[in-house]
């Protein structure tokens, strides 16, 4: 006698019946990219807070630390590739049943496995921009001319922390030279969303209008402990339309949600593949 056939998870389920899926995912996701994610089960920082915006643009100490670091940092992340959590979302959306993907991740992996529609919620780790007049340059080209100024820390390694840092310690930080812009002499910082920074007003409309197309909202690989992210939960709860979220831990939104699965991203979304 044949076996009989396995019977769909409650996620699977959850995916099946609905056709205009807004997707927002968050650094579980990429994990198993070998990217580092910032709090544990709990919701708690694994470690000290990332870097801060305003004292990123005010103290010159901070941007030598953040650039010391991310020079070192960036060797593996730029490196990362997509994994199965990563195909399985972009297989979602070639089937036609993805409004959107909202991500808070800044490693562009969605893209790289061939998502088309996503919303870059804190930017991109990939570009480096000048606060003064505005000019974005390939992080790729950037590390060159990092490298380039500071060549006695291209022998320093540390272990990988989230977001292209690095757990460079114990360095003398106001020995690392920081380049300018070349067009306008400004500060140059990464492409992202800082602590303490706004998302731009665009990005939150674009996305706010994809999720009022939406009829049920799936969480991927976020504890929403920041409010950028968790707004848009907020306004999917208040459309009462269905919220499922995979994440391993707490959630901020754990009242909201219909339905909750507990496993590592890549595991929940393995049918799809």
């Amino acid at each position: 006698m044949a076996n009989p056939p396995v019977a769909n998870s409650p996620l699977q389920d959850f995916v099946g019946r609905h056709e205009r899926l807004f997707v927002l995912t968050g650094a579980g996701c990429s994990t198993n990219s070998g990217i580092p994610d910032y709090r544990d089960s709990h919701g708690n920082w694994k470690r000290t807070q990332p870097v801060n915006f305003q004292a990123f643009m005010n103290e010159e100490s901070t941007r030598q630390r953040y650039w010391a670091r991310s020079l070192i940092g960036w060797r593996r992340f730029g490196q990362a590739r997509p994994n199965d959590a990563h195909h399985a979302l972009a297989r979602l959306e070639a089937g036609g049943r993805c409004e959107m993907l909202l991500t808070q991740n800044v490693d562009r992996l969605h893209q790289s496995a061939g998502h088309r529609q996503v919303i870059d919620l804190h930017g991109r780790l990939d570009l480096v921009r000048c606060m003064g007049c505005g000019a974005k340059t390939p992080r790729s080209e950037f590390q060159d001319t990092l490298g380039r100024m500071n060549a006695e820390w291209l022998a320093l390694d540390a272990a990988d922390a989230p977001d292209g840092d690095a757990d460079l310690e114990h360095a003398n930080f106001s020995l690392f030279n920081v380049p300018a812009c070349e067009a306008c002499g400004g500060i140059l910082k990464p492409d992202v969303v800082f602590f303490g920074e706004n998302v731009p007003r665009d990005i939150v409309a674009t996305a706010q209008d994809h999720l009022s197309q939406a009829d049920a909202m799936l969480i991927v690989g976020s504890s929403l402990m920041v409010y950028s992210g968790f707004r848009f939960v907020q306004a999917a709860a208040n459309r009462k339309i269905p919220i499922a979220a995979v994440n391993l831990g707490r959630t901020r939104a754990d009242d909201l949600l219909t339905l909750k699965v507990e496993e590592r991203c890549e595991a929940a979304l393995a049918f799809l593949l």
